[in-house]
């Protein structure tokens, strides 16, 4: 069992799970050495994960699994533990993939940043090694263009790194106001819509590990699908950009004048 250094009862790690094979099992223990509580939201895995993952929470009162019975997108899993845990009183959540590829061992310096400025989320700023795809590191930067645009560079540093602490109540409203944001598209339309609302990013370095297939690594991202999911997500955002851009250059110009001295 983790030993416990990290036992919060305000933020806590929130990990969404489909069908990530075994690598889940360290993924999630990383996890517990570093915070607690750590709740893992299986969302329709078909890989056996689930069992195994329910068999770690039986013996370790820092850990929670919540089995959906079908998949639904990542999206869709982080809002539903969102849900949960909101309940239970926990104010900020760490996101982080199941697959190994986020760096347990920052989950404390992103919850010290989390905990200093509550009113902001905390997003990881992709530091990729030479196992990263070339064509996915190149793509980001369009994605991270299109975002930079929607919110008047308000400071997204990347749009598409979903180890991140969010605040939890906005991030509900975001999604609970609209039906999108259920799938591949919930980490950048995250980020805007939070931006939209006032919620400013802090954004702190971390490695990203793409695993190859005999270590493990596991990866459900199809080029066509989610691209074409991308592309559609920033056609409805850049509509919501052009309606809120009076609301947008209104607050950098306030922002402006009270940072000038």
């Amino acid at each position: 069992m983790a030993l416990d250094m990290n036992v919060s009862t305000s933020h806590l790690v929130l990990i969404p799970s489909y069908n990530p094979g075994a690598q889940v099992y360290d993924t999630v223990r990383a996890a517990r050495a570093h915070w607690a509580p750590v709740w893992v939201v299986v969302d329709g895995s078909t890989d056996g994960t689930a069992e195994g993952l329910k068999d770690m929470a039986a013996t370790d009162p820092g850990l929670k699994v919540v089995v959906l019975p079908e998949n639904g997108g990542k999206g869709a899993a982080v809002l539903h533990g969102l849900d949960l845990v909101a309940r239970q009183g926990y104010t900020h959540a760490l996101t982080m993939d199941s697959d190994g590829q986020h760096p347990a061992d920052l989950i404390p310096a992103f919850m010290a940043a989390s905990q200093q400025a509550p009113e902001a989320m905390v997003l990881g700023m992709p530091v990729f090694d030479a196992s990263a795809p070339a064509l996915r590191v190149q793509g980001r930067k369009i994605s991270n263009g299109w975002a930079n645009l929607e919110t008047l560079w308000a400071g997204i540093g990347d749009s598409l790194y979903g180890f991140r602490v969010y605040p939890i109540e906005p991030l509900r409203q975001v999604m609970r106001g609209q039906r999108w944001m259920r799938r591949f598209d919930f980490d950048p339309e995250a980020v805007v819509r939070l931006c939209w609302r006032g919620v400013r990013p802090i954004n702190l370095p971390a490695p990203v590990k793409y695993l190859r297939a005999d270590e493990g690594g596991v990866s459900h991202f199809n080029y066509l699908r989610d691209n074409t999911l991308l592309t559609w997500m920033h056609l409805r955002l850049m509509l919501g950009f052009l309606l809120r851009l009076p609301l947008l250059l209104l607050r950098r110009l306030n922002t402006h004048r009270s940072n000038t001295p």
